[in-house]
């Protein structure tokens, strides 16, 4: 049967994206696993673990900016890189999609406030110190 998934495979370790490059979309995981690790001068912090239906570098979407967290697959993962353009075109069809997005960004500010308090990261000016996936 020939596989309908549209979105790029990932082999385990390989980056999706790395921590201070730009970006401009958002990536849904179709299959898999992924892990979002922080890059400190102590070393890596992972943040999050991942899986299917779940999505990150969504900033990217409202603004080129270097991205704040490297993402690696664990293990095999499939994801869907989704574009402005597209992205638009979807919440037209379905504007629940936005208040999705909304919430899940607000949890991971909420968390990543939680850590932020906790220590677990540093808060600096530059613009690898932020949380935002």
């Amino acid at each position: 049967m020939k596989n309908k998934k549209l979105g790029q495979r990932y082999k385990d370790g390989e980056l999706i994206i790395k921590q201070g490059t730009t970006g401009n979309c958002l990536y849904v995981i179709q299959e898999g696993l992924v892990e979002v690790i922080k890059e400190t001068p102590e070393g890596e912090v992972k943040v999050a673990e991942l899986g299917e239906t779940e999505f990150f570098g969504e900033m990217g979407l409202f603004e080129e900016d270097v991205r704040s967290c490297t993402v690696r697959a664990l293990g095999i993962a499939r994801v869907l890189t989704v574009d402005k353009r597209n992205f638009y075109k979807s919440i037209h069809q379905d504007s629940s999609l936005a208040y999705r997005l909304l919430e899940k960004m607000s949890n991971r500010l909420r968390e990543a406030n939680k850590m932020i308090k906790a220590g677990e990261f540093e808060t600096r000016d530059d613009p690898g110190s932020e949380m935002s996936l």
